[in-house]
């Protein structure tokens, strides 16, 4: 009975490969997967199709050998599994800090349609297509859509075109007056 536990503990607890080339598995594939998602993956953020989805959920398997070689221990899995959210935990503050970095890793915003007009170059830019934007709204056409701005995180911001109000005398009046009074506080203010 000794030697049955001590063999399973032996197996749970005995890391395969050494801790550093755990880690250094690790951050290697967590690398190269955010190098993939940052340039495919922008689509596939914003909005999975069941192509992307079969996609995401291989990407795991894939990947799974790379991370823990020839380890299928409790320990090294731990290892890896710390690896992870340690590393993204860092990258994460880094880029906060840094809006450049942030910018290269996560990306800038994507404008796929300005001014009631789909911008052509956002949409191949992203591989999103005119059929996606108008799933994506839930609408037959996008005629009513003034702005969609697909965001580095995968979002999409949509605004909806507002019906036109005509200024009136009356509020040219008014918006007359308060810059008046707004050019006499700041005169005001100079002369103290």
């Amino acid at each position: 009975m000794y030697l049955f536990a001590s063999s399973i503990s032996y197996h749970i607890l005995h890391a395969g490969v050494s801790p550093l080339e755990k880690i250094a598995r690790t951050a290697l594939v967590y690398a190269a997967l955010i190098l993939v998602l940052r340039f495919v993956g922008r689509r596939t953020l914003a909005q999975l199709n069941p192509f992307d989805l079969v996609v995401l959920l291989l990407l795991s398997n894939v990947v799974q050998n790379a991370i823990i070689g020839p380890d299928n221990s409790v320990v090294g899995g731990v290892i890896g599994a710390f690896t992870l959210v340690g590393l993204n935990e860092i990258v994460v503050r880094v880029a906060r800090r840094h809006s450049r970095l942030n910018d290269i890793l996560a990306g800038r915003r994507s404008e796929l349609i300005s001014g009631g007009k789909i911008n052509e170059r956002g949409l191949r830019s992203t591989g999103l297509n005119e059929g996606e934007l108008t799933e994506f709204v839930h609408a037959d056409s996008l005629d009513d859509i003034e702005r969609m701005t697909l965001l580095p995180g995968g979002k999409i911001d949509v605004h909806k075109k507002g019906p036109a109000e005509a200024a009136t005398r009356a509020d040219l009046a008014r918006v007359s007056e308060q810059l008046a009074a707004l050019q006499v506080a700041v005169a005001a203010l100079s002369k103290n």
